[in-house]
């Protein structure tokens, strides 16, 4: 699989939307908003991909993350950021580790990474970009609801 393969869909194409373009123009105060029968807010799924976005970027590196005893364990119990300086920083994380995975992308793919599972650095990606995309989903589902979609460029 090339490297451009992940380069793309970690940022999203086609019918994928760009992880980073999903949260463009939100305001922090609005990020918080929990719609009724919605399970999180825009801040708790932006916070769960990063929480697995460094995990899986830790494999990359060459450690083994700590994976946490229940998968609720990877959603912040915070629904809102308390400031706009805590929204602007958990975007930067994000992005950051975007950028550390297309790195990544350009290496080995088929270099073993993950032992106790036997994944290459191709299949951690393929999970990492998989994962951000189904939650991008959802972030764009929760805009929908709270009336606060499209983002600015679109």
């Amino acid at each position: 699989m090339p490297s451009n393969f992940f380069e793309g869909g970690l940022h999203g194409e086609n019918a994928h939307a760009d992880p980073l373009e999903v949260f463009e123009g939100l305001q922090w105060d609005t990020a918080g908003v929990k719609p009724a029968n919605c399970p999180y807010s825009v801040w708790q799924v932006l916070n769960h991909m990063i929480f697995w976005q460094d995990f899986y970027l830790t494999y990359l590196k060459g450690s083994v993350p700590v994976h946490p005893e229940h998968d609720e364990d990877s959603w912040p119990v915070e629904i809102a950021p308390s400031n706009e300086t805590e929204w602007s920083d958990a975007i930067v994380q994000f992005s950051k580790g975007l950028q550390e995975a297309e790195n990544e992308a350009k290496k080995d793919l088929n270099e073993m990474k993950d032992t106790k599972l036997k994944r290459t650095r191709g299949v951690i990606l393929a999970t990492l970009m998989t994962h951000n995309s189904y939650h991008t989903g959802q972030v764009a589902l929760i805009r929908r609801i709270i009336g606060a979609w499209p983002p600015p460029s679109w």
